[in-house]
């Protein structure tokens, strides 16, 4: 499903949007807003690069990045949750990894972690693997997730 499909899915169950992401610096905000007329749905987008921001904008506790580091599910859990409490929103997407190049044994390149907060519902926190394909691929592939994970959300409502 595209980001059109998915907005009108949204529009239709009275849901708004709200993204938190990292390693896509916004990248999923811009491919919703892209769509003439997503303001009715897309609430709003926190870039929150640094584990600053993420404390700052997210209320992302320092203990869970000193903890886990900031590409974990934890992590995207508490941004997740954050953009949820800090918005208008009623869904939230997040996404924290290491698109490349480099990472390491512990944290690869190519590891996004999503994290995806819903009003009345659980968390859901992934961790996908998408691997060295290059720092472009990896931040598309995890816009494209990204929007699967919120039209899968929205479609079990």
């Amino acid at each position: 499903m595209n980001a059109e499909e998915l907005l009108d899915l949204a529009r239709k169950q009275h849901a708004q949007i709200v993204t938190a992401e990292s390693c896509t610096g916004g990248l999923i905000a811009g491919a919703l807003t892209d769509v003439p007329g997503s303001s009715d749905v897309v609430d709003r987008g926190f870039v929150t690069y640094s584990n600053r921001s993420k404390k700052q904008m997210l209320g992302v506790m320092s203990s869970t990045l000193m903890r886990y580091g900031a590409v974990s599910e934890q992590v995207a859990q508490e941004m997740a949750d954050g953009a949820l409490l800090r918005s208008d929103a009623s869904l939230a997407i997040a996404v924290t990894g290491i698109a490349g190049p480099g990472g390491s044994d512990n944290k690869p390149e190519g590891r996004v972690c999503f994290g995806l907060a819903f009003t009345g519902r659980n968390t859901f926190t992934e961790t996908v693997e998408f691997g060295a394909i290059g720092r472009a691929q990896v931040r598309q592939a995890t816009v494209e997730h990204a929007l699967k994970l919120l039209t899968e959300a929205l479609s079990t409502t």
